[in-house]
């Protein structure tokens, strides 16, 4: 058996190649670039009613129609552009979400020129560490916690759509700054220096 088989992983992943990879590559690894954490946020927010899964399958199309996420792009998106992203087979063609999608790059280069960085921004709710979970068993870990809750109010005030407590919650699961990697995943062990 490959020695990438033999780890143990969360079993939210399951066995599919691109879930593997997510999970042992980018879940939960500490995010500090703002290009990339823009582009997980519209991520989270399309998939809100859908699988994670159904998401990553469309990421590179995603990358493809909002010009490589660059958010003072997706910024300036009008309307028949917007029309056009409804049509594109390669995204989650929901209208409120695409019109989502283009007022919150708008709210976050708001939140770029206030802060410096959305990385700063976002990095302060946590005091610049990441929070970490320490749960055994994947029924324990909860849907949003009172850091999701702040950061979701904080967020809907600076003008963000698609951002209730849910979606923030996963939204800081993958971009690291909780860690949920239950305690017996190898993940958890190399992002807490855990033995």
């Amino acid at each position: 058996m490959p020695e990438a088989d033999a780890k143990i992983r969360c079993p939210w992943c399951g066995d599919h190649p691109l879930y593997v990879r997510y999970h042992d590559e980018e879940w939960g690894t500490p995010l500090h670039d703002d290009r990339a954490l823009f582009e997980l946020l519209i991520l989270e927010g399309a998939q809100a009613g859908l699988s994670w899964l159904t998401v990553l399958t469309r990421r590179e199309g995603y990358r493809e129609a909002y010009e490589g996420f660059d958010p003072v792009r997706v910024a300036a998106f009008d309307a028949a552009r917007m029309a056009a992203l409804a049509g594109d087979a390669r995204i989650i063609r929901n209208r409120a979400k695409i019109a989502a999608s283009v007022k919150n790059a708008q709210a976050f280069l708001a939140v770029n020129e206030a802060f410096g960085s959305f990385d700063a921004y976002l990095w302060r709710f946590v005091d610049g560490r990441p929070v970490v979970g320490n749960w055994d068993d994947l029924s324990r870990v909860p849907a949003t916690t009172p850091l999701s809750e702040q950061v979701s109010r904080d967020l809907k005030a600076r003008g963000f759509g698609f951002v209730g407590s849910t979606i923030v919650y996963a939204f800081l699961q993958a971009a690291g700054l909780v860690n949920d990697h239950l305690t017996g995943c190898f993940r958890y062990r190399e992002l807490t220096g855990a033995a």
